[in-house]
């Protein structure tokens, strides 16, 4: 069984949502017992007490009697909606999913669901992070898509997590690819880079605007 089989939560069953000031089909869709479970092809399905219904947010249709006589915005698409902008479902395309380094319900695209990083922790191609070990600045050029306990170093026979220099970072860790700064010169081509691989909480991302807050590898705020 994966972590994120182990520690994301289970689906939720029927609840009603904070209606005050609401009206007509906006209070239906939060008073009346829902629950929202998302499909791999991005609908959802709504169990209601009077049925079932398969919406589809992004084409704006529902399943339901009231969506296919009057072509209204129906309350079960009110309530997906809802639900995906208070962070109670994964958007459309995405699955829930825990970071791998601090165990943070978050949302990703389903082929990093075995993998996953949270907004504090994700690193994607362009950013500038430094080495927490050898405080060297590298910029990240890419995502494998495979865990530090999986990507193997042909030329030494391990995979990533087995590097001594790795030990006080998590087996499970998604491996983030990265270039060190002082290679990067105007006359070299970028497939000519030797290229490093890492676990995603051994590389720090600076801030990308100054004032910007900086997270420590386990999330907590860097004063």
């Amino acid at each position: 069984m994966s972590q994120n089989d182990q520690t994301a939560r289970r689906p939720r069953g029927k609840t009603k949502l904070p209606a005050d000031g609401f009206s007509g089909r906006s209070r239906r869709a939060r008073t009346e017992p829902m629950a929202v479970r998302p499909l791999r092809d991005g609908r959802y399905v709504v169990e209601t007490d009077s049925g079932t219904y398969v919406v589809d947010l992004q084409n704006r249709t529902c399943t339901c009697p009231d969506y296919a006589i009057r072509g209204a915005r129906c309350k079960h698409l009110r309530r997906v909606a809802i639900e995906v902008t208070e962070g109670l479902v994964a958007p459309p395309g995405t699955t829930e999913a825990v970071c791998a380094v601090c165990g943070e319900r978050t949302f990703v695209p389903h082929a990093e669901a075995n993998a996953a990083l949270c907004r504090r922790h994700r690193l994607d191609p362009g950013d500038l992070v430094r080495d927490r070990e050898t405080e060297k600045l590298l910029l990240v050029v890419g995502r494998p898509g495979q865990r530090a306990d999986e990507a193997v170093v042909e030329s030494a026979g391990k995979t990533i997590a087995e590097f001594a220099s790795n030990a006080d970072y998590g087996d499970h860790e998604p491996v983030v690819e990265a270039v060190y700064l002082d290679s990067l010169r105007a006359d070299t081509a970028p497939d000519e880079l030797d290229r490093y691989r890492f676990p995603a909480s051994r590389l720090r991302r600076l801030a990308r605007n100054r004032g910007a807050p900086q997270y420590d590898r386990f999330g907590e705020l860097v004063e």
